[in-house]
């Protein structure tokens, strides 16, 4: 028998590593290993909490919760604290362990309000790899109050595996974050040295040609060093969102001299200390290039009012014009890509996008990101 059982552990051990080493998002990882081992396990219920420094934690993943801890959209599950989730913070869970009674199941017997489906108790394992913690991978079933020493082991197990294919996946995110940086710099340089130079010199040769003509040949070439002039400014501006010179002072004067560079003026004002993820940095960088290039071409306007306001759990940005303005109805699709462009970035960052528009009104976006 023991035999058998130490078969069905490595088993088990190596159809959950075939799916990790298939994963490249973690979320999606997260909830199709949770779902292959309830079944190879027999359990029943489970749930996966990735935790930060802060000790902020986020369910991450979920399979066949009781009503209890599934009702208003999981929310005894994304608030509040629980013992599993403290001892991980204070870094006196370590390995795989009997919880002797949940919390959050506790707290809904004593409302009443729902079924926990005989759920009672849970084991808690915490995802690791090295030395670096990512969270939490809790199981359970009905009736069943205490995990043996073998199914400890097994969990803590899997659990190894979890951690180590979330730092692999950190990893290649990271390498891939660097390699795009590298060819976003290198096509920058590229467009410095060859495109930018030749509107240049397109432009002294049209402001040499307008000076020796007269008549429609000189309007001719006004019209060329015109066009000249504003290709050299898109061309200095897509420039500047492919390589943002100055980030490294801070995202609030970057976004200034990138105004400056529009002929905008921005009034700041920043509530809170502005220090964020880099993800997050990048992320209303982007934003506020793209809302700051709508302000200069359709505003009509050179007055611009941006506005940070940071908390521990989120930054708040907003950028407003008095200019134009158009009529938007929210439960209509955004009129523009770049809108659109701006709402995509702020969603996939788990945010929230407001835009509150209408004519001789001005626009006002808001994006609100989690840290």
């Amino acid at each position: 028998m023991a035999m058998d059982a130490r078969y069905e552990e490595i088993g088990i051990l190596k159809e959950i590593a075939e799916v990790l080493n298939e994963s490249t998002e973690s979320e999606l990882m997260l909830s199709q290993v949770l779902k292959k081992l309830l079944h190879l396990t027999g359990l029943e219920t489970g749930w996966v909490f990735l935790i930060d420094e802060s000790g902020r934690h986020v369910l991450a993943a979920e399979e066949h919760l009781p009503p209890a801890l599934s009702a208003e959209n999981k929310r005894r599950m994304c608030q509040g604290d629980c013992w599993c989730v403290s001892r991980y913070y204070k870094k006196q869970l370590t390995k795989a362990t009997n919880i002797i009674e949940c919390k959050r199941i506790e707290e809904a017997i004593v409302e009443g309000s729902e079924d926990t489906g005989g759920l009672t108790h849970h084991a808690t394992v915490p995802l690791r790899a090295g030395g670096e913690r990512f969270g939490l991978l809790n199981v359970g079933s009905p009736k069943k109050k205490e995990f043996r020493s073998d199914e400890l082991a097994l969990l803590e197990g899997v659990a190894f595996q979890i951690g180590t294919a979330l730092k692999r996946i950190h990893l290649t995110q990271r390498e891939q974050e660097t390699v795009l940086l590298a060819e976003r710099n290198r096509l920058a340089r590229d467009l410095h040295d060859s495109v930018n130079q030749l509107l240049f010199s397109l432009t002294l040769t049209a402001r040499g040609g307008m000076e020796m003509s007269t008549g429609e040949v000189r309007e001719t070439f006004g019209y060329i060093q015109d066009l000249a002039q504003e290709a050299l400014g898109e061309m200095r501006g897509l420039i500047w969102q492919l390589k943002p010179r100055g980030l490294e002072k801070g995202l609030v004067s970057s976004l200034k001299e990138y105004a400056g560079m529009l002929g905008l003026t921005i009034h700041a004002e920043v509530t809170g200390i502005a220090s964020f993820p880099a993800r997050v940095e990048e992320a209303l960088w982007r934003i506020g290039q793209e809302a700051l290039a709508n302000c200069k071409k359709h505003a009509q306007t050179s007055i611009v009012h941006l506005h940070f306001k940071i908390s521990d759990e989120s930054v708040v940005m907003s950028i407003r014009d008095d200019g134009c303005g158009f009529q938007h109805d929210e439960n209509h699709e955004l009129p523009s890509l770049g809108l659109k462009s701006m709402k995509m970035r702020t969603e996939a960052l788990k945010g929230r996008f407001h835009l509150k528009s209408s004519h001789g009104q001005g626009t006002e976006i808001t994006i609100e990101l989690p840290i």
